[in-house]
């Protein structure tokens, strides 16, 4: 791995499939609180598993549990993705722009 496949992202802009793995979890105490409760923890990876058709909510696996979350507080999780896809957007990822 080079250092320019590597991206930092939020949540909200991997495409589907992609993988990554939980920085920081932002928004207000009692939102971070919440979303940790469920798992998103820093250090933990993911995996967008599938995306509504309007791109809204998405669903991850995280800890080997499928979990579906607005796209608006997918936008408050930093992550750290090694997928040239993650580049923002709504849909899956594999559509030509």
């Amino acid at each position: 791995m080079s250092g320019h496949d590597a991206m930092v992202t939020t949540l909200s802009n991997l495409p589907l499939r992609s993988r990554a793995k939980i920085l920081a979890v932002g928004g207000s105490p009692a939102f971070r609180r919440r979303l940790m409760e469920l798992g998103l923890v820093p250090g933990t990876p993911i995996e967008v598993s599938r995306i509504a058709p309007l791109g809204d909510p998405i669903q991850l696996v995280v800890r080997g549990c499928r979990l579906s979350i607005r796209r608006k507080e997918a936008a408050e999780l930093t992550v750290f993705s090694e997928d040239p896809r993650a580049t923002g957007g709504l849909g899956c990822g594999g559509c030509a722009a």
